[in-house]
């Protein structure tokens, strides 16, 4: 059996695989370096919720939070970067903080983080 010559061909060329793994390569990379980002400022939401239950005073909630860090291996932040006040009859407990991740070069990648432990009133329908 012979084939025809200008058969139309289908599939991808070597050149075009090659170039969407590069990027799918590029993305895993980046990928493995900011996910442990996002882990760790989960891990500091959940500290400083526990930290608020456990202490009444500042130092007893830093206290609580540092013993919370180094158990959930948090190293971004520690119970003095905790901003802790009163609003009305709750305390609320919040941080900021900045994560550089390295990229390449001088190129890197900069996370803004912020958490409180302030409710949200739920708001009413036709507000």
């Amino acid at each position: 059996m012979k084939y025809p010559l200008n058969r139309k061909q289908d599939g991808i060329s070597l050149v075009g695989l090659m170039f969407i793994l590069a990027i799918v390569a590029v993305l895993a990379v980046l990928a493995m370096k900011v996910v442990p980002a996002f882990v760790e400022y989960n891990g500091i939401q959940r500290a400083i919720v526990s930290a608020k239950a456990a202490g009444i005073t500042v130092r007893e909630i830093q206290g609580a939070f540092d013993k919370q860090a180094e158990v959930g291996y948090i190293t971004s932040i520690n119970g003095k970067d905790l901003e802790i006040t009163k609003n009305g009859e709750e305390v609320v407990v919040t941080f900021a903080y900045q994560k550089k991740i390295p990229l390449v070069g001088p190129a890197s990648l900069l996370l803004e983080f912020t958490g409180s432990t302030a409710s949200q009133a739920p708001k009413k329908p036709g507000v």
